[in-house]
């Protein structure tokens, strides 16, 4: 038995059976849709994906809470209280305070738990490009890497992890504030999808255009040529706001013309769809550098 257990949040977009099967422990974010707060549960016990999307596509809208440090703080206590130390791997803290609040409370908990480690690493990565990252780190844990070795490999390699998207519905990203509502009228009118991606220091960039749908598409599959470091051998990652068939259709073009062999696709959560609307395609692979 390792001991150490590695923490995340549920912006994460991990499936649950990954989420058992690696043995994390995940702290599920809040949204609050017409007037009531749900949590971002793993296994979605309080709202699922395609439940969320269809209320988003009524006009409803959502809003998102950041964890507070009392929060973080039960989350990482739990583990301690099982004689077990701490490795927390936190939504970029380019999007969201989550990291500072584990942060904080990691210090706080320092001192009463003097005998434990406690780390947290700011992985810059979101979504399910968090849950790729996590997802390595867990691998690792498993070979027996001990906790300094995957913490430090995390330091080392979440500047490796790719995430590139796009989205079907400029508006979402007009309320998000990420493009104007004058680029936002257009680009509707003129079948313009933005293709986006995370920077190095975990900001969401607008970086190119696409006429059309299938032609942003494509240019995520296109991205695996550009930046994969040997996408044949490594497992690649793909997530989705209700539009399964789409993230179906860049993981098939993917197998077709590098040969990657493994990819996991997952529904993209409430928390992070709250931002992206309905449509959204994302694609995370390993590249030697975003």
């Amino acid at each position: 038995m390792s001991d150490y257990v590695i923490i995340t949040d549920s912006s994460a977009d991990l499936p649950h059976s990954l989420v058992k099967e690696l043995e994390l422990e995940v702290l599920p974010l809040s949204f609050i849709m017409d007037g009531r707060t749900y949590r971002n549960w793993p296994d979605n016990r309080e709202m699922s994906p395609a439940e969320f999307y269809g209320k988003e596509r009524e006009g409803l809208m959502a809003t998102t809470n950041a964890v507070n440090v009392d929060e973080a703080a039960q989350s990482i206590a739990a583990v301690l209280r099982r004689d077990k130390d701490v490795l927390v791997l936190a939504f970029s803290s380019g999007l969201s305070s989550t990291c500072s609040a584990f942060q904080i409370a990691a210090q706080e908990l320092a001192e009463q738990y003097t005998d434990r480690k406690i780390y947290v690493v700011d992985t810059l990565c979101a979504s399910l490009g968090q849950g790729m990252f996590v997802y390595q780190a867990a691998q690792l844990r498993r070979e027996g890497k001990s906790i300094e070795e995957v913490r430090d490999w995390a330091e080392a390699n979440k500047l490796r992890q790719c995430h590139w998207f796009t989205v079907d519905d400029l508006f979402f990203l007009k309320k998000g504030g990420r493009v104007s509502a004058a680029t936002a009228v257009v680009g509707t009118m003129l079948q313009i999808k933005p293709v986006l991606h995370v920077d190095d220091e975990g900001h969401l960039i607008n970086v190119a255009k696409a006429r059309g749908r299938k032609a942003s598409l494509n240019a995520l599959v296109d991205k695996v040529g550009e930046l994969a470091d040997d996408p044949a051998s490594q497992t690649m990652f793909i997530s989705n706001s209700d539009c399964a068939e789409d993230a179906r259709y860049v993981a098939e073009e993917i197998k077709k013309r590098y040969g990657t062999r493994e990819i996991i696709i997952n529904s993209i959560g409430p928390v992070i769809g709250a931002h992206t609307g309905p449509g959204c395609v994302a694609l995370f692979f390993m590249g030697k550098h975003r």
